[in-house]
């Protein structure tokens, strides 16, 4: 299995202008957004016990979770993913699954499952990771639990098969179900001005990269965007 380093940052605003600015003389624009950000918009699924949740608060070393993830809102192009994490690198895998599959995986939230229907969606499908999916929510009743949305500006280079992103203005949704509403109700899950830099590459970081990452201003941070959109939907839940 192959496994990747991830490195993520809390950077300000004033601070992405200048990085950009360096990034785009030594690195290509990612080629989804080289008319600038682009929106994406994830639902993860968890267990009753939200296993995937309380393993990123406590920082377990082998961990992984799913999730269905679109881009600019556009229904016609849908991932299905699973993220793991190992010895603290990273491994993904990804499938391109239709509109009606996502829906019916998502379909009931953390209320219901409706596994004949689901059965029905599956048993069409050859891909192997809808059909590992399939069985956690069988054996671990593993459910849609929260939305999570951002703006991103990626950059990228052959060159120790880097990219880096800025994910801009992070928030987050515990109505799984309206994934594909034009308008959830979304809450910001970081303070005003506050974003995220990740930097992921295979083995080591070109030294002309680094340098420019590796300026101390920048707050290296085991930021998981599920489990701060966890704590902040869960939060105005209970307000509400």
């Amino acid at each position: 299995m192959y496994y990747r380093v991830e490195d993520k940052y809390l950077i300000y605003e004033d601070e992405i202008a200048y990085l950009k600015m360096c990034l785009s003389q030594i690195m290509d624009r990612d080629e989804n957004g080289r008319d600038g950000p682009y929106l994406i918009r994830s639902v993860y699924f968890d267990d009753m016990a939200d296993s995937a949740y309380l393993d990123n608060l406590s920082g377990v070393d082998l961990r992984s979770k799913f999730r269905i993830r679109t881009y600019n809102n556009d229904p016609s192009f849908i991932r299905l993913e699973e993220k793991s994490k190992r010895n603290g690198f990273t491994h993904k895998e990804s499938a391109l699954i239709g509109k009606e599959t996502a829906d019916g995986l998502i379909a009931g939230g953390g209320t219901a499952f409706d596994a004949p229907k689901k059965a029905e969606l599956i048993g069409r499908s050859e891909n192997f990771l809808i059909k590992k999916l399939y069985v956690s929510m069988l054996t671990n009743l593993l459910h849609p639990v929260t939305i999570v949305e951002y703006e991103r500006e990626a950059f990228v280079s052959r060159v120790g098969n880097v990219r880096i992103t800025f994910d801009m203005n992070i928030s987050g949704c515990g109505s799984a179900e309206s994934f594909f509403d034009r308008t959830p109700p979304l809450v910001p899950v970081l303070e005003k001005g506050v974003h995220v830099l990740e930097v992921k590459y295979d083995e080591m970081l070109p030294g002309h990269i680094k340098k420019l990452i590796d300026t101390g201003s920048f707050r290296k941070s085991a930021f998981s965007k599920y489990t701060m959109a966890r704590q902040i939907t869960d939060q105005t839940g209970d307000m509400l």
